[in-house]
C-alpha cells in the first residue's frame, strides 16, 4: 500500500471550476491568435519587401481613391507587420498589455490590408479574414484573476 505524505496536489481544477472565460478553449485561441500574429507578421514584411524593391510584382491601379506609391504601401506594410510580429511574441507569452495592443495594432493591419485590397486582392482578403479572427479572439478573451 502506498502511504500518503498529507501534501496538497497542484494539480488544475477541472474546466468547469475555472470557468468559461479563462480557460481552455478560450485561452488556445488567443495563442492561436498569436501565432496568426506572427505568421501574418513575418508575411507582411516579405509583403513591404516586394513592394518597395520589386514594384511591378504588383497590379498598378491608376484611379484608385487610397492612391499611394508601391513604395509608400511597402513601407506601411513593414511597419505595420513589424508591430503586429512584436504584439504576436507578446500575446504567446501571455502578456496582458500584448492583448490590449494587440486589438490597436491589427486593427491598422486591417485598414491597411482593405486599402490594399486593389493592388493584392486575393492576399489582401486572407489577410483581413485572419485580422478579424484574430480581432475576434482577442476581445473575447478574459483571464479569471489568480486567487
Amino acid at each position: 500500500m502506498a502511504q500518503t505524505t498529507g501534501a496538497t496536489s497542484h494539480a488544475p481544477p477541472p474546466p468547469a471550476a475555472r470557468g468559461s472565460s479563462g480557460g481552455g478553449w478560450a485561452s488556445g485561441l488567443v495563442l492561436f491568435a498569436g501565432v496568426m500574429m506572427v505568421a501574418n507578421g513575418i508575411l507582411g514584411l516579405f509583403e513591404g519587401v516586394v513592394a518597395v524593391a520589386k514594384q511591378h510584382v504588383y497590379v498598378s491601379t491608376p484611379n484608385y481613391v487610397f492612391r499611394f506609391t508601391l513604395y509608400s504601401w511597402g513601407w506601411v506594410h513593414i511597419v505595420v507587420s513589424a508591430l503586429v510580429l512584436i504584439v504576436g511574441l507578446g500575446v504567446i507569452a501571455g502578456q496582458a498589455w500584448a492583448r490590449a495592443t494587440g486589438i490597436f495594432i491589427v486593427a491598422l493591419s486591417l485598414l491597411a490590408n482593405f486599402m490594399f485590397l486593389p493592388y493584392y486582392p486575393f492576399w489582401s482578403l486572407i489577410v483581413l479574414a485572419i485580422d478579424v479572427f484574430v480581432l475576434w479572439a482577442l476581445c473575447t478573451y478574459h483571464p479569471q484573476p489568480r486567487r
